[in-house]
């Protein structure tokens, strides 16, 4: 049976409260094997594989003398305490399937998976909560992170940059929780975001002259509707001269790049010091003469000084932000200035705003579980106390099925930007038929703005 039809059969594991049968057996050989190989199982320099070669056999030892164990279940034990020391034990097998997008414990009997953007409940299961939390301390360990009692939440990153939230009582009531969000191996580019129908061809061509025409875009949607996916595919389209400053809380983009300078904040320490924050970072960014400041995503008071670099010569600027339309985004933004503590009025917010901004691309969870982009849309001046607005793409909804699949496409409005005079800057031309225009019209509206 494939492994994807094993996660989404019913479960056939024992109630919660009853231990597995070998539990103690596995902790007991589990403790013995790192007793007696120590030092070797952190040698960076070891290869894998040997390395693996070399904890299964030791395993295999320890087990030898149980002669109650079948073979089946010697095998399937030597793997799962290999797994246990040199990986992340029932999680491996969820890591190693790359249609898996996101993995939910929730305790060490309850683990859920994303799948094509829909849940499903698996047969996996950790021991006990002992066996769960070690290999939390490892996953967090790893990034010189740590979670305990008076650090009771934290966001850490897998080596192959996978992105994991932890919370461990006394936050949580139900036991410790993990949330994995995974990252595909291959980085999906804006030409495979068009056969996933999240993009249209025109679209997708738009936004790359947008990205080259350094345009400060801002990319808005909810939780795992992929703005950090679309960020990754939007960077592909920045010119390899440029020097690149990437900001992030754990570093998720795979900018590739070859003069990339990759931030990442640093929270408090365990005697309640050395925090960097974001915005620390942004404003130490302005002095490493970026070309472009990417900032993985704005969620506090770094929102101001993001909008003074984007009005202070660095065009092309990209960022993120959980919001449920573009007028949400902006709303989110003032909001987030406020935070910076300065007594701002709002019209001097919303100027900055206007002026910083160029591009809002809104990406949405469809309730088939398809991540399609609904609106794209521009920032323009402001009319009174108002930022006025304007659709250059939206989503058209075309059927959904019985089974609740979504037919539809991203189109253009028809109607032209006001910012064309910045394509001419850079002797960038935009065809007439992205906006489903005549030839001709678009260089009448370019003359306009000049």
């Amino acid at each position: 049976m494939e492994l994807h039809e094993r996660l989404t059969t019913s479960r056939k594991t024992a109630p919660q409260g009853v231990r597995e049968p070998f539990a103690d057996l596995k902790t007991q050989v589990h403790l013995a094997v790192i007793g007696d190989l120590g030092p070797q199982l952190f040698n960076v320099a070891m290869d894998p594989t040997v390395l693996r070669e070399r904890v299964v056999i030791d395993i295999r030892r320890h087990l030898a003398g149980e002669t109650t164990l079948s073979r089946d279940d010697r095998e399937r034990l030597s793997k799962e305490i290999a797994d246990d020391i040199l990986g992340y034990g029932p999680l491996e097998r969820l890591l190693a399937d790359d249609s898996i997008t996101e993995i939910m414990v929730n305790g060490p009997g309850d683990i859920w998976i994303e799948r094509q953007g829909r849940l499903y409940e698996t047969t996996v299961r950790f021991n006990d909560d002992s066996h769960l939390r070690r290999i939390i301390n490892k996953m967090v360990a790893q990034v010189g992170r740590r979670v305990d009692e008076s650090s009771p939440m934290v966001d850490a990153r897998l080596p192959d940059g996978s992105r994991v939230n932890v919370i461990i009582p006394p936050l949580s009531l139900s036991g410790p929780l993990v949330t994995i969000r995974k990252f595909p191996k291959k980085r999906l580019t804006l030409d495979d975001m068009v056969g996933l129908a999240t993009l249209s061809q025109e679209s997708v061509e738009f936004l790359r002259l947008c990205v080259r025409a350094e345009l400060n875009i801002l990319i808005s949607g909810g939780t795992g509707s992929g703005k950090t996916t679309l960020l990754n595919a939007l960077s592909s389209a920045i010119p390899e001269s440029e020097r690149i400053v990437t900001i992030e809380d754990a570093a998720e983009l795979q900018l590739h790049q070859e003069h990339v300078l990759r931030l990442e904040s640093r929270p408090k320490n365990i005697e309640g010091e050395g925090e960097i924050p974001i915005r620390e970072l942004v404003r130490n960014a302005l002095r490493m003469r970026p070309d472009r400041i990417i900032v993985g995503e704005v969620r506090g008071a770094e929102a101001l000084d993001m909008l003074q670099a984007m009005n202070t010569g660095h065009d092309g600027s990209m960022s993120t932000v959980h919001a449920n339309s573009p007028r949400d985004a902006l709303h989110r933004i003032e909001t987030m200035v406020l935070m910076a503590g300065y007594d701002l009025p709002v019209r001097a917010i919303r100027q900055q705003v206007s002026s910083a901004l160029d591009l809002v691309v809104q990406l949405d969870r469809f309730e088939d579980g398809s991540r399609r982009i609904s609106q794209i849309t521009e920032v323009q001046r402001m009319e009174s106390d108002v930022i006025t607005l304007q659709d250059l793409f939206e989503f058209k909804l075309e059927s959904i099925a019985e089974d609740r699949t979504i037919t539809g496409g991203v189109r253009a409005t028809g109607l032209r930007p006001m910012f064309l005079h910045k394509f001419e800057k850079y002797g960038i031309e935009l065809p007439a038929h992205i906006f489903g225009t005549l030839p001709g019209a678009l260089s009448d509206v370019a003359r306009g703005h000049r």
